[in-house]
């Protein structure tokens, strides 16, 4: 064993790392990283589809052309507005996989304007993307939008981003 370079991090012990090996305390941030990221890729929750015909499913379908990443993310609401399921499928990397994942366990059981709160940076912070991944979790936020929309197009209902007309 090596003599540790960080022993005020280990009172009383001056040898905790093995040679050759990295510092636990250096390498926390990234396992968090990966076990979060590699979870939701090996262990992908809500994939698959819903009946994009269904009145009271919406579809979001967004691509980013610079990476390859295609997400399609769908919800679907009850009759009180409450967000009931959520599948997805997407074509990409482990963080994108990752970051749909993530979206639709966090989509299910808000009501529609609830998960428009939803914002890519909590989805990057939750999954601790780097900076290079953070356009899968911006891809994630955009996908929920894109359905929601779907959704609401097919309600009747104006979308909020849009102003409305004041009657």
């Amino acid at each position: 064993m090596s003599d540790c370079q960080e022993p005020e991090a280990h009172p009383g012990k001056g040898t905790c790392c093995q040679p050759g090996s990295p510092h636990p305390h250096l390498i926390l941030p990234f396992q968090v990283h990966l076990s979060l990221v590699v979870d939701h890729y090996e262990n992908p929750r809500n994939v698959g589809s819903l009946d994009k015909s269904s009145k009271n499913v919406g579809t979001g379908l967004v691509g980013a052309p610079a990476c390859g990443d295609v997400m399609k993310l769908q919800i679907q609401v009850d009759e009180k507005g409450k967000i009931v399921d959520a599948r997805f499928k997407t074509f990409g990397c482990g963080s994108a996989i990752a970051s749909s994942s993530l979206a639709t366990e966090w989509v299910k059981g808000k009501t529609v304007e609830e998960a428009l709160t939803i914002k890519n940076t909590d989805i990057a912070k939750e999954l601790c993307l780097p900076p290079v991944k953070l356009h899968c979790s911006m891809l994630a936020e955009d996908a929920i939008k894109a359905a929601l929309a779907d959704y609401k197009l097919k309600q009747g209902t104006p979308n909020k981003e849009e102003p409305e007309e004041k009657k």
